[in-house]
């Protein structure tokens, strides 16, 4: 199995992105939410089989259903889970973990558990990637995502060594 670990904030749309009191999630910078979703679906159209797994924090703020249904229908369709799953947080000892570990540490904790043959993230926060494991991350800026087109470039090289 062939595993995207996905991030939305600074990667599908810039990391501008707030949660009013009322709980409606909005973009206090220009553009909208998931404005660079068709670069993520074209780029994986060549690929059928590979699977994403999201790594945003959306799905511990908010719920993986809620999420879900917000991601377009293309990339939908290839969610196979989240790295966050509900029962942590009735552990006070796994929610502490999860306050505190790094990206890098929860996506390879999934992929310990999920053993996918192969992976990689696509993120703008690359605190805690040790250098051996930087060749299993996309960074894109934070402002512009996956517009940018050092991470397209970065991306598609990634797809094509997989074949």
């Amino acid at each position: 199995m062939r595993v995207i670990y996905l991030d939305f904030d600074g990667v599908l749309h810039s990391d501008e992105v707030y949660q009013d009191h009322q709980g409606r999630v909005y973009l206090r910078d220009h553009g909208q939410l998931f404005e660079h979703s068709p670069v993520l679906i074209e780029a994986l159209a060549p690929y059928p089989d590979v699977r994403i797994v999201l790594s945003t924090s959306w799905v511990r703020l908010k719920g993986y259903g809620w999420v879900l249904k917000r991601l377009p229908k293309d990339l939908r369709d290839r969610v196979i889970g989240a790295t966050w799953h509900s029962d942590f947080g009735k552990d006070s000892e796994e929610r502490f973990w999860w306050r505190y570990a790094s990206r890098y540490r929860q996506i390879l904790r999934d992929v310990e558990r999920r053993q996918p043959t192969q992976w990689f993230a696509i993120d703008d926060d690359l605190e805690g990637w040790p250098d051996d494991d930087r060749k299993h991350v996309v960074g894109c800026s934070p402002l512009v995502g996956l517009s940018g087109g050092a991470a397209q470039a970065k991306l598609k090289a990634k797809l094509e060594a997989w074949g």
